[in-house]
């Protein structure tokens, strides 16, 4: 006889006769707020957090709105293939990454200063964003990688959360998803593992209205992407992703639950005011007064309006901290500019753990034929520095 216990036990109660259904008929899911779009706010529901803390917070937004508009503006003057703007979003990704500790593991789809906030260089993330893998190499030792791909982050997040389980370690595995991404086959399965297995992983859904051009309502049936997280056995929590507090409360509050042994999927209610990358045109599929709506609850004015009331205001110089990260842009740009463009050869050094003879042989002979026809360089295209 097997000392395990049964997979499936037989239920202790059950409703006779009557059928009842569960419905989203008349469910409500609450949305966690701290600070109102009006300034106003819950005096007691504030973060214990010092001033310098409350401070970090509003450097760290900026930080990320000036990074988005510095890498928006070289990518137009054909300087990046492309980028995806975090602009709108800042109190959501500031917020949820101020509750990290180093050894927590940090997966992205769209927030790029947590990786600043870690460490890593502005530059690294220019390089990556030039095609440079070696930056993601820079990424990993600081516990944090970024996926390009909608989804196919998620079932690794959730075999890194297994590792740190059977391991012991005292930390988290941390996931940034849109809202588009849940509706991937990926996710399920990610989620699902993380689910099923009380895994520490904590999901991160930035709920930013569309997936490039699919509006939210258009991808699912359910009230909100929150309620379907307890399908998976995972708590779930809703915030006001415009509110850096009290996304940074929740998710707080989501990290301890997930060092308990439960998993945790947080929405953030939160809206990318840029196009999806600077390769869409969000004007064919929204309308200019939903985004005017959004300008008007910019979270970087409402956090403002809290750090007044408080008296915070008055240590904050704006102007010379928005000069401050422009020149650590600049100096990171400048360091991106002298990466070494790429050998034509490392289109074959790389396909192989060991090269081939005849893939060796066909690079020898296309480095004889640029070596004796150097003009044939002026047909090889690469990307900047990439």
């Amino acid at each position: 006889m097997s000392d395990r216990p049964p997979t499936q036990t037989p239920p202790e109660s059950a409703d006779q006769g009557a059928l009842r259904w569960l419905s989203q008929d008349g469910l409500e899911v609450p949305l966690h707020r701290i600070v109102a779009p009006d300034g106003s706010y819950d005096e007691a529901a504030v973060p214990d957090l010092d001033a310098e803390g409350f401070r970090d917070l509003y450097r760290w937004m900026l930080t990320d709105r000036v990074f988005s508009r510095r890498m928006v503006n070289i990518q137009r003057r054909g300087e990046l293939g492309t980028f995806g703007s975090t602009r709108g979003q800042e109190a959501s990704i500031i917020g949820s990454a101020y509750t990290l500790e180093q050894p927590d593991w940090l997966y992205v789809g769209r927030a790029w200063t947590p990786f600043f906030m870690r460490g890593v260089p502005m530059e690294e993330m220019i390089k990556f964003w030039r095609g440079i893998e070696e930056s993601q190499q820079e990424f990993a030792k600081r516990n944090s990688q970024v996926a390009i791909s909608i989804g196919s982050h998620v079932p690794l997040m959730a075999g890194i959360a297994w590792g740190m389980d059977v391991a012991g370690d005292d930390a988290v595995a941390m996931t940034y998803i849109g809202d588009g991404a849940t509706s991937t086959g990926a996710a399920h399965e990610g989620m699902n593992l993380v689910g099923a297995l009380d895994l520490p992983g904590l999901f991160f859904c930035q709920n930013n209205g569309y997936a490039i051009s699919m509006p939210a309502s258009g991808q699912t049936g359910a009230k909100t992407l929150a309620q379907r997280a307890l399908g998976y056995g995972m708590d779930a929590i809703r915030v006001d992703g415009q509110d850096v507090l009290a996304v940074y409360n929740a998710v707080s509050k989501a990290r301890e639950r997930v060092k308990q042994g439960r998993p945790v999927f947080v929405e953030s209610v939160t809206y990318r005011l840029d196009a999806h990358t600077t390769s869409d045109d969000p004007t064919r599929y929204r309308a200019d007064e939903e985004v005017e709506q959004w300008e008007a609850l910019d979270p970087l004015e409402r956090y403002r309006s809290f750090l007044e009331a408080e008296g915070l205001w008055d240590d904050i110089d704006h102007d010379a901290l928005v000069e401050e990260i422009e020149d650590e842009f600049s100096a990171a740009l400048e360091r991106a500019n002298a990466f070494a463009e790429r050998d034509v050869a490392e289109m074959f050094a790389y396909v192989y753990d060991e090269m081939p003879p005849e893939l060796r042989r066909q690079m020898d002979e296309f480095e004889e034929l640029l070596e004796e026809y150097p003009e044939m360089y002026d047909y090889v295209e690469q990307r900047p520095k990439g």
